[in-house]
């Protein structure tokens, strides 16, 4: 038998609008628990030399649950599971983050164009001191890039703090010749994952 839901809602430990928006297309109540001024979020996120993609997702996603339970026990605000999650591009060993100024990002995607990169998204739960966690990765396939393409996505503004300078959902997706994987993964937060991970938790859902 089933155990019933015991909690209402989340806390979800990202700045991303995205996953806000693919929390509430599965029905999850959520209320955001962001960094505090004073706390260096972006460090985080820093690589370590010679690290595979697979192990800097997962360590920066349990590095981001560490710093969240931090600030939910500091908070006074009430108990509930935390949900935190990190995504990276991927070519080879190869790790594209978010990019730096217009000329990064026009570097990353003529690296994508024309060719096959991986998008490793992983998702880590806290209920209590217990973690549970998933790692999705799906596969990308992204047609020749013409300059003008490039540049004009660039001036448009849509790669900056994206991992590999591309929105799947944005306009970006015209380049998109085939995926292998979860669409949502590449989003940010992938659906499947995410919601057996809660069901675990026992979540409630809308």
């Amino acid at each position: 038998m089933t155990s019933s839901p015991r909690h209402a809602f989340v806390y979800l430990a990202s700045q991303s609008p995205r996953r806000r928006q693919l929390l509430d297309q599965l029905g999850v109540r959520h209320e955001l628990l962001l960094p505090l001024p004073g706390e260096d979020a972006e460090a985080l996120e820093a690589e370590r030399p010679g690290e595979a993609p697979a192990a800097y997702v997962e360590r920066v996603t349990r590095a981001k649950l560490v710093a969240a339970r931090r600030r939910l026990l500091h908070s006074g605000r009430p108990p509930a599971p935390i949900l935190c999650a990190d995504t990276t591009v991927a070519i080879g060993r190869r790790i594209l983050g978010k990019p730096d100024d217009a000329a990064h990002a026009a570097a990353m995607l003529q690296s994508l164009s024309g060719r096959t990169h991986r998008v490793l998204t992983a998702v880590a739960v806290a209920q209590g001191t217990r973690t549970r966690f998933a790692l999705n990765v799906s596969r990308v396939h992204v047609a020749p890039l013409p300059a003008d393409a490039i540049a004009a996505y660039v001036a448009g503004g849509e790669p900056f703090g994206k991992a590999g300078a591309y929105a799947i959902q944005g306009g970006f997706s015209a380049w998109i010749e085939r995926i292998a994987g979860s669409h949502s993964g590449i989003m940010g937060l992938p659906l499947y994952e995410t919601a057996q991970l809660l069901r675990q938790a026992r979540v409630a859902f809308g």
